[in-house]
């Protein structure tokens, strides 16, 4: 066996977007909303989304760095515009790389809605960290306002 090991961390991303709330919350319930900002097409990867309380989420993507990665999401609370609280894990090739819970809460701003996405995850043996899953959902929560725009 090889060595183990965790870390332990918290990132907050906050973000304004020119919508309002009902808008933004489709983007994250619609699988159809979901595939233009999230992650892959339903074709490409086998996309699945269940969004409701006890539903999942789940997909696979070739990485950069020419591996396999699945994600897989339970949603374990949804206030319909308002908060979404899911847990998930990653998985590079058949190693177990983070579980995380995350939570998405929505507010009216004057510009339109507020976001604050908190994830507090565990990244184990070394295979991923925090600095890299924050930046990559830094990047993915950008991709939303070419959807709310179309």
């Amino acid at each position: 066996m090889g060595s183990r090991s965790t870390e332990h961390a918290t990132f907050v991303i906050e973000r304004t977007y020119a919508a309002p709330p009902e808008r933004v919350f489709r983007a994250f319930a619609s699988s159809e909303e979901k595939t233009k900002w999230f992650g892959p097409t339903e074709q490409e990867t086998g996309f699945e989304l269940d969004f409701r309380i006890g539903g999942q989420e789940r997909f696979e993507a070739d990485g950069p760095d020419g591996a396999r990665y699945r994600y897989r999401a339970l949603y374990q609370d949804i206030v319909e515009g308002e908060r979404i609280v899911y847990t998930y894990e990653m998985y590079r090739g058949e190693d177990r790389i983070s579980v995380s819970v995350s939570t998405v809460e929505l507010r009216p701003a004057p510009e339109g809605t507020a976001l604050v996405y908190t994830e507090q995850g565990a990244y184990l043996d070394g295979h991923d960290g925090p600095g890299p899953r924050e930046h990559g959902t830094r990047v993915v929560l950008e991709r939303i306002d070419a959807t709310l725009a179309a």
